[in-house]
């Protein structure tokens, strides 16, 4: 656990204060050498690969992102190249869900994320289901009203529950346990997308028992763009995968044995593995990436961003902005609702211009704070905000 901010790890450009780490998390020193590293030494030993160096980097991996989400199960986890990618094997698959009945309905929430919402229509006219959205109520305080209206949606009707963590847009915190408990009791499936949340607030897979968890790789796990992680629950163990890949059939390290095509599949969630998964430049850098995570620890992060946020939301309140309750959202992503006339756009824009980076999402400014922040960063974007809306 870290006691003081990690800026001196990172190479952020003087005088922008980045607070946006939900858009884009940076890269560490360690992750950019990291991926030096990979290319500078990727020529000169090229003739040195072996088979299994198609592999191994891969499971060292998969076995961090285990830990980092207690799924106690390496062989549960998934290269995957984007959170849609993963939906769509959720997708793929839902006609093998036990019990799986016309009439039923997908459980989504309202101003979801869209990589969590597109999956769902064209399986829901294959196999004759609904969608059933749970809208972000109107209220001053919404964490604990929109998760006791998600609670009373789930019902025998409910066949899939696909929701995040937290709130992409106003880092509202849902009460997955409950609800995955829910779904489980109703005989639902549970996909849950931690990619605003895995590694910055704790995620326990032993007490939440999704089918489903995937991450994008770019944004809290700070790691290269166009990877990601996933879990997949027992659900999922003789599965359809999206694609056929050679790497994800029984023996596929014997390349002398390749042409011998095997019918099995490696285990558990090894066939949802993307084609040429390897990635010998960016896994380097992903692993460094996830074992730092690991060493910060969700701790850490959140109360390091809980203190940075203490004064600002005092000031800020006295401006007429909301803010969700303390309890009831993530330190780390932080909604601020803007008065209803409001252009939040010009607002964003207005603070770039200040050099505060942030993003206009929804009716508010999404803030998102991680441990290179400094109380200077959140000082700044209090005097442009003051300097915007008054």
């Amino acid at each position: 656990m870290l006691k003081n901010n990690t800026s001196s790890l990172f190479s952020l450009p003087e005088g922008i204060h980045f607070i946006n780490c939900a858009t884009r998390g940076p890269f560490s020193k360690a992750v950019e050498q990291a991926g030096i590293d990979a290319i500078q030494q990727f020529s000169p030993s090229i003739h040195q690969i072996r088979p299994d160096d198609f592999f191994e980097r891969a499971w060292v991996v998969r076995e961090l992102f285990d830990q980092l989400i207690n799924s106690q199960d390496k062989e549960r986890i998934a290269i995957i190249p984007s959170v849609s990618y993963a939906m769509a094997v959720v997708a793929r698959n839902l006609f093998r869900k036990p019990g799986l009945r016309a009439g039923q309905h997908i459980l989504l929430l309202g101003d979801e994320f869209p990589s969590d919402v597109y999956a769902w229509s064209r399986v829901c006219k294959e196999l004759s289901l609904t969608i059933v959205t749970v809208p972000m109520p109107d209220s001053e305080a919404v964490g604990q009203e929109w998760n006791a209206r998600i609670l009373e949606a789930i019902n025998e009707d409910t066949a899939l529950v696909v929701m995040p963590h937290v709130h992409w847009q106003y880092g509202i915190k849902f009460e997955i346990e409950k609800i995955a408990e829910r779904a489980r009791a109703v005989n639902a499936l549970v996909a849950i997308d931690g990619t605003q949340s895995v590694s910055a607030l704790d995620f326990d897979v032993q007490k939440v028992k999704p089918d489903l968890l995937v991450c994008a790789a770019y944004k809290w796990l700070m790691g290269p763009y166009g990877m990601g992680l996933a879990y997949f629950g027992e659900f999922f163990d003789g599965g359809i995968p999206l694609e056929e890949s050679w790497m994800a059939r029984q023996e596929s390290n014997l390349f002398y044995k390749l042409t011998e095509y095997q019918e099995n599949y490696r285990p558990k969630a090894y066939r949802y593995n993307v084609g040429e998964h390897s990635h010998f430049i960016q896994m380097p850098m992903l692993e460094v990436a996830l074992r730092e995570k690991l060493a910060w620890g969700c701790e850490s992060i959140q109360a390091h961003c809980q203190s940075l946020w203490q004064q600002p939301v005092q000031k800020l309140a006295s401006l007429g902005v909301r803010f969700e309750p303390e309890a009831e959202r993530a330190h780390h992503l932080v909604g601020i609702r803007l008065p209803a006339s409001t252009d939040v756009v010009k607002v964003q824009q207005a603070l770039e211009a200040r050099k505060v980076i942030v993003a206009a999402r929804g009716q508010g400014i999404r803030v998102s704070p991680h441990l290179y922040n400094t109380a200077t960063d959140m000082n700044a974007l209090v005097e442009a905000l003051t300097d915007v809306l008054t």
